[in-house]
């Protein structure tokens, strides 16, 4: 194609985006030099991506018209009235080419799988995909393990490997890996894995999700016991109450928001394809179940492009579904996939999922307010009629193209043949929706004055709603005034000053009734494939019965999975309301050292030497930390004191001891030394150890040490840590001395550069 036909095409179909828009693009999307300038437009990459995309039609006939159908997805994309998902526009017509959002990989119970599977994670994420597990297959903790005559770890163990793999991965990254987690209700370890992120620190890289059984169900609405598994035999190992269980479940996701659930046998109702494998797990979002080995790629119609006059325009709708399905169908073959059996078992399915964002812009547009009556019928009106019309464009493209590799072994066998084994899909579309400036998936509107923090590496970006917006300048009610009210509020449902009319319209997420919530997730799950996306948002006020009675309720609407959220509950979320109301932080000031303070000294040995790690504190609790390393002087010493200084100031200030220890603990140095039962990491890791010992050790020992007033040197004790399972392999392998590659041999390091060496 000649240069002058594209620029026509990119002139006639200028990109119209916002300012957040263009910062999501320039930061995460479009192209940059080696110096990190961007050196691409919005039109170029979405130029870039039709191209791309519509080469896979040459596939099946080699004289079809190329250039028409770059133009179809072209004025598609750059309308906003379609996009892909994220990889898909990251990598389309580059390097990379890895253009699916979701992966699913088997965990089976033996180590050779565990880590075959991490190492095709780490593929995966590099090339910015999710990834989800089941880890139900593993056997549970401190079950027998024949090759050794040990005992298993368990399952959570080894989850904490994945996202250990997973925080080292990202660093960097432009897409940054998530994980699924999820574990049968029956399983044996069942009661530690739904408190396994009651710390909100803990596996950050893993949403997690309880695999619910319909003999689990049936055991809740009978209040009866049922069976655990073993799955290393399918042995049953114990009873217990399926009340209990729930409760335990439901207790938890009050409080920060996991574990969701995801009830698998119905998954597996709907699997397209049973004869060919059981669905174990779904994408990190939930709404991709897909089996062992498959991706999909996803892409979404922005429904509030598709409201003109006040009503939907249904033709320009079935075109663009049909423009989509082909798109996604062409992502399939041009896909450069992580792992080859990943290529074989998708191209063999060909899932896609199609789905929907901005609905909450499209009811604002058509005057129906969320969670009504209306919008639940027109919910499952819309959804039918995407779904519909995408199973017509997939038997489209099946007489064209011949259907998918497993027909026959599908649900389909004996309809019309099928070119996907499934077309929809209901994702979140957190950063796509910000570059169509639509609201996110079937969601509610947060808020209609907020600011997303968290996003992007943690940049903030004020927003106002632009259907409210355009609508109270109309109405003749916009002010500043009014926006820090609502801002203030969070709702507009208390604020002065707007008609009684557009109060019933622009409700938002918290205005809505969690039952609400569920009957929109359950009428748009009625007519998609896969599954849906969707948070059930309760304010903070809310009880633990009310997560019980929003669970129960989704099970019985016909829901694949649920997932709540109640406000406030965890340290840190993506949206937050701004309050001008909230009082500043008062300043913080360390209390003063008193005279006299008494505790323990710690020798611990580091790669750089003996430290000694004194830990003292004074009336009310741990005050300061003393680093002396054997070594005298350098850089390191006064790295180590520097970092000892830090603790102090900040245990004198309130910080509580453990968050110091999570901060340090675990940070590796290219020289790692290792105990009789474990290793310590660097002088930073050994600072948070010898912290840990002082917890665990503390009372008498430290009381007769305050009132006698013996020296810190008849303290010192050794450290010795246990249950240590990081690999020195994997810690940094750079020189201390010039910082290049360390070479392993033979359990020694050597540096080639400059003769480092040591041994272990």
């Amino acid at each position: 194609m000649c240069n002058e036909w594209r620029e026509r095409l990119i002139s006639e179909n200028r990109v119209k985006l916002g300012k957040n828009a263009l910062n999501v693009l320039e930061k995460r999307y479009l192209k940059k030099d080696k110096d990190g300038n961007v050196i691409e437009s919005p039109e170029d990459l979405f130029y870039r991506v039709a191209e791309n995309i519509a080469q896979a039609d040459k596939i099946y006939d080699e004289h079809t018209n190329v250039d028409a159908l770059i133009r179809e997805f072209y004025i598609s994309i750059s309308s906003l009235d379609f996009l892909p998902n994220s990889p898909t526009l990251m990598n389309a017509g580059r390097q990379l080419q890895q253009l699916s959002a979701c992966f699913v990989l088997p965990i089976d119970d033996s180590m050779d799988s565990i880590f075959e599977t991490l190492k095709n994670t780490a593929l995966i994420h590099k090339s910015g995909g999710g990834t989800g597990f089941s880890f139900s297959k593993l056997r549970p903790k401190e079950d027998t393990v024949k090759t050794t005559s040990g005992v298993s770890s368990g399952p959570i163990s080894f989850m904490q490997v994945f996202d250990a793999a997973t925080e080292a991965i990202k660093q960097g990254g432009t897409r940054r890996g998530a994980n699924m987690g999820i574990l049968r209700v029956d399983h044996p370890d069942i009661l530690d894995f739904i408190v396994c992120k009651d710390r909100n620190d803990s596996l950050n890289n893993f949403n997690i999700s309880v695999a619910i059984t319909k003999e689990f169900m049936y055991a809740l609405e009978n209040n009866e016991d049922y069976n655990l598994y073993n799955p290393r035999n399918s042995v049953i190992t114990r009873r217990l109450s399926a009340k209990e269980v729930f409760d335990k479940i439901v207790f938890q996701a009050w409080q920060n928001g996991e574990p969701g659930i995801v009830f698998i046998d119905r998954i597996n109702d709907y699997n397209p394809i049973p004869k060919i494998a059981s669905i174990e797990s779904t994408n990190p979002c939930g709404e991709q179940p897909l089996m062992p080995y498959e991706s999909c790629n996803l892409g979404s119609i922005n429904l509030g492009n598709f409201v003109k006059d006040g009503s939907i325009n249904w033709g320009k709708l079935e075109e663009t579904v049909k423009t989509a399905i082909h798109f996604l169908d062409n992502v399939i073959d041009m896909n450069n996939y992580p792992v080859q059996k990943i290529q074989e078992v998708t191209r063999s399915n060909r899932k896609v999922g199609l789905g929907v964002m901005g609905w909450a812009d499209m009811l604002f547009c058509l005057g129906i307010p969320y969670g009504s009556q209306s919008s639940i019928t027109l919910a499952e009106k819309l959804m039918c009629f995407i779904q519909s019309k995408s199973h017509g464009a997939s038997e489209e493209l099946a007489v064209k193209r011949g259907p998918f590799a497993n027909f026959k072994q599908s649900i389909y066998a004996n309809g019309n043949p099928m070119r996907n084994a499934t077309t929809t899909t209901i994702a979140p579309t957190g950063t796509i929706g910000i570059i169509a400036s639509a609201s996110g998936g079937i969601e509610p509107v947060f808020g209609l004055v907020y600011k997303r923090a968290n996003c992007l590496d943690n940049e903030e970006m004020y927003e106002v709603n632009l259907h409210f917006k355009k609508l109270a300048k109309e109405k003749g009610f916009y002010s500043i005034e009014l926006m820090d009210e609502i801002a203030d509020k969070g709702s507009i449902c208390k604020c002065n000053g707007i008609p009684d009319e557009i109060k019933k319209i622009f409700i938002t997420s918290h205005d809505i009734c969690p039952e609400d919530h569920v009957r929109m997730q359950a009428a748009f799950q009625k007519f998609t494939d896969n599954a849906v996306s969707k948070t059930v948002n309760f304010p903070n006020s809310a009880i633990e019965e009310d997560v019980r009675k929003v669970y129960v309720l989704s099970y019985k609407m016909g829901c694949k999975g649920i997932t709540v959220y109640r406000d406030g509950s965890r340290d840190k979320q993506v949206l937050n309301l701004v309050n001008k109301k909230e009082k500043k932080n008062q300043d913080i000031i360390p209390r003063t050292r008193p005279k006299k303070t008494a505790g323990l000294t710690f020798l611990m040995r580091t790669g750089c030497g003996k430290m000694y790690v004194t830990v003292n504190e004074d009336s009310t609790g741990v005050c300061e930390v003393f680093t002396q390393l054997g070594k005298s002087g350098g850089c390191t010493s006064s790295q180590a004191e520097a970092v000892g200084r830090l603790i102090s100031l900040s245990l004198r200030s309130g910080v509580d001891q453990q968050e110091i220890v999570d901060q340090l603990k675990g940070i590796r140095c290219p020289s790692p030394i290792i105990f009789d039962s474990g290793v310590i990491l660097s002088c930073a890791d050994a600072i948070a150890k010898a912290l840990e010992a002082y917890s665990n050790e503390k009372t008498a020992f430290a009381s007769k040490a305050f009132a006698s007033g013996s020296k810190n040197s008849k303290n010192e004790k050794k450290l010795y840590t246990s249950n240590q399972t990081n690999n020195l392999l994997g810690a940094c392998p750079q020189c201390p001395e010039c910082g290049e590659m360390l070479s392993f041999f033979e359990s020694c390091s050597t540096c080639h550069s400059c003769g480092y060496s040591k041994c272990f």
